[in-house]
């Protein structure tokens, strides 16, 4: 299979705050950035705004990624035209490498949700997703990248383990995979699968892109996805594992709140830098023998 894009290295999600690290000079080190979309998209039924400016002024250095919350894929409504217009148009002026949303849904009744929420993974569902995805990329013009989902609760309906319901959508569409490994442990620690025998069942070849991002935990019993907290122990540990297990490209550092001064993201960014420039240097290994 031909990759949707080409591997830029090790990249971060762009955050107004650093801005002044990037206007001039990229930070050493960073790659490539992504970006929120809908931190850019212009107002429902309004031209675009001046907000894109400063990420065109950024593309000169750096090549963008585009990463959404608000497709709501597998939401029961029909897709938000006025969103997909205003995504395209933008995607237009930036030309970015990838566009990307969530497996997920957020979306109903018209009002959107700030939560990203799964569904049972079926039959039915995974022909509602391939329709839905293939009406988005006929659209846009070009494929995206679906995220795996952070999970708090399994559903008893569904016929399919995560990772086959995934072979089975990125096999009927051209879409290719955002893997987020954070996800992939907090999901594990919540519904009791191991998260290697997660990632060693994925399809590898559709992976494209790698989000880290960090997690709290609730009420003592619980994870949740939170993006506001460093990289726990525990991912880098599965993120290195699966480095030396799989091929990896584009990896990214993801931080929504509680957002530290740069020198404190560039920690972070180095340890990831380390862990990818060691599996370029490595065969990857069988995920049997390295489980």
């Amino acid at each position: 299979m031909t990759s949707l894009v080409r591997d830029w290295g090790v990249g971060v999600g762009y955050r107004d705050i650093h801005s002044s690290e990037f206007m001039e000079n990229p930070p050493p080190g960073v790659s490539w950035i992504e970006i929120l979309s809908e931190n850019y998209l212009a107002w429902k039924n309004a031209p675009l705004g001046h907000a894109h400016l400063e990420i065109l002024e950024i593309r000169r250095n750096l090549p963008v990624f585009m990463h959404g919350i608000s497709l709501s894929l597998a939401s029961t409504e029909p897709l938000d035209r006025n969103y997909l217009k205003r995504l395209k148009e933008l995607a237009e002026i930036l030309e970015p490498e990838i566009i990307s949303d969530h497996l997920s849904w957020s979306r109903a009744e018209g009002a959107h949700m700030q939560n990203l929420v799964p569904f049972p993974y079926t039959s039915e569902s995974l022909k509602y997703l391939v329709e839905q995805i293939d009406e988005v990329q006929n659209f846009l013009g070009r494929p995206i990248l679906l995220e795996n989902p952070s999970a708090y609760m399994s559903f008893q309906y569904s016929e399919f383990a995560e990772w086959d319901f995934l072979k089975e959508l990125t096999s009927r569409t051209s879409c290719g995979l955002l893997l987020d490994i954070n996800n992939v442990y907090v999901s594990g620690w919540n519904l009791g699968f191991e998260p290697k025998e997660y990632l060693k069942n994925i399809p590898h070849h559709r992976v494209e892109q790698i989000h880290l991002a960090g997690h709290r935990l609730i009420d003592n019993k619980y994870l949740f996805d939170t993006h506001d907290q460093k990289v726990n122990p525990k991912v880098w540990e599965l993120f290195r594992w699966y480095a030396e297990s799989f091929p990896v490209r584009n990896i990214m550092l993801e931080r929504d709140d509680n957002i530290p001064e740069w020198s404190e993201m560039e920690i972070e960014l180095n340890q990831i830098k380390e862990i990818y420039n060691e599996s370029k240097t490595i065969t990857p290994t069988t995920a049997e023998s390295a489980i």
